[in-house]
Order: structure tokens, then sequence, then C-alpha cells
């Protein structure tokens, strides 16, 4: 499989997210060319704010494998990691990070910092952008013009009057 079928992948999981109202963004963690992990965003719904999906699919990569280390792992993301993921990332030793859309407000790749990047860190993750970009930013746009347009259609609402 190709660096675009497993962001097609990442792009399945985000519809999960968007299922349960959360913000849509999918990964997938894949090691030998296998998907060994997979997890959507869900910050809002399990209040947690570490419930990004790339901590979900590097937790759920982790238990299958057997270790908190994911060495030769790939992660496959919908988005840009922010700061909290990217350092999940390099705690995880993974190989690999494959994302599509950047991200101009929290994206720790390159955006606003490159965590990746700092020669000061003892591991050190290749980094991918853009794969598959125009279709993971289209979700996004999608999802939160869906957002606007419900949450004007509620300003809009005539006020019910109670007895």
């Amino acid at each position: 499989m190709t660096d675009e079928d497993f962001m097609r992948l990442a792009l399945e999981q985000a519809k999960g997210a968007w299922a349960l109202g959360e913000v849509p963004v999918g990964a997938v963690v894949v090691k030998d060319g296998q998907v060994v992990g997979m997890g959507f965003n869900q910050p809002i719904g399990l209040h947690d704010p570490t419930a990004h999906a790339e901590v979900a699919a590097l937790r759920d990569a982790a238990k299958k494998i057997g270790n908190y280390r994911l060495p030769g792992c790939e992660l496959f993301v919908t988005l840009e990691p922010c700061v909290m993921c990217a350092g999940a990332m390099m705690h995880a030793r993974l190989a690999r990070v494959v994302y599509g859309a950047s991200d101009p407000k929290t994206g720790a790749c390159g955006s606003v910092v490159n965590m990746f990047a700092n020669d000061q860190l003892n591991h050190h993750t290749q980094v991918t952008g853009g794969v598959l970009a125009e279709d993971t930013a289209a979700m996004l746009r999608a999802f939160f013009a869906e957002r606007r347009t419900a949450a004007a259609a509620l300003r809009r609402a005539p006020e019910t009057q109670q007895d």
C-alpha cells in the first residue's frame, strides 16, 4: 500500500470523529505495511484533552504490539500534529510521521513550530507532509461549514414561549 492508501484509511477514521461531533481527524499506525493501530479525535466526548487521533492510534498500536515503543512504525494522520502529539510520537520512537493538511494554528511539524527538526532531542522521526492534503483539508472545511450553518440556524430560530 502507498502513503495515499494509508491516508485514505486515516480519512475513514476521521469520519468516526465527525459522526460524534468531534473535529474530524483520524490516524493509523502502520508496521511492515500492516495497520497495527487506529484512532480518531474524541477529546470532547471523552472529556480528555489528550484524546487526539494520534494518541488514540498510538495507544491502540502499543497495546497490540505489547510495547510502548513503536520502532519501525509509521503514523498517518489527516492533520498536522500538535506539540502534544508530536511529543508522544517521539517518545514512541516512530520511524516516520505522514500528515495530510497543514495546521497554521497549532502545527508542530513546521507550520508553527517544528518539533521534529530539533537536533537536541535524542530521537529523530522522518516527517512527510501534504499527503492527500486537499482531501483532508476539504473534510475539515466541510465539518466547520456544517457547524457554522447549524449555529446560524439556532440563532435565527424563534424563541419558544412557555406557559
